[in-house]
């Protein structure tokens, strides 16, 4: 087994450690470009907590010597593992977390799904001299009067995770 997750996973919650702080210190900030760093910051660590997340089911899957490549989603992991005729209490775990309407891991999804929604409306342009092919940034909090909670929030996503990856790796190793 080459552990390749296990260290993938490592690295990806030290980007969410470094995008954390970088997040508070964009907060605090009084440039100009604030909000931009703030948002973008925002959808960085939601993105490295993410990939934690799947990387971590990699992990799992490499442990019980499946076909990693195989596996996006909880759901992927438990079908592999129902195939095999295998039971994993980690993932059972993960499921559990992830199918409670209050579990972090449900609302860590729906916040990583809410960077990826659009609408498909168009923006009217108010003057004939707006280029069509100006990038008009989209703000998902724009107001910005939100941000002091969300950083709160995704260090609460961030240590719950890593409080969970520890816990369920030392369960994984008794075994």
């Amino acid at each position: 087994m080459s552990d390749i997750y296990l260290s993938r996973t490592n690295q990806k919650l030290s980007f969410v450690r470094l995008h954390l702080e970088a997040l508070e210190h964009a907060q605090h900030s009084n440039s100009w470009n604030k909000h931009g760093l703030v948002e973008s910051y925002n959808e960085s660590v939601l993105f490295h907590l993410i990939g934690a997340v799947r990387s971590f089911l990699r992990e799992i899957g490499e442990r019980y010597r499946l076909d990693v490549e195989a596996v996006h989603t909880i759901a992927d992991l438990q079908k592999l593992l129902e195939t095999t005729g295998q039971e994993s209490p980690e993932v059972n775990e993960l499921a559990q977390l992830a199918e409670s309407p209050a579990g972090w891991i449900n609302s860590l999804n729906r916040a990583y799904a809410g960077c990826w929604s659009a609408t498909d409306k168009h923006l009217k342009r108010s003057d004939s001299s707006q280029s069509l092919s100006e990038i008009h940034v989209v703000q998902v909090n724009p107001d910005h009067s939100e941000d002091p909670q969300l950083l709160v929030e995704y260090r609460q996503w961030f240590n719950e995770l890593d409080g969970l990856v520890e816990r369920l790796r030392s369960s994984m190793l008794e075994w």
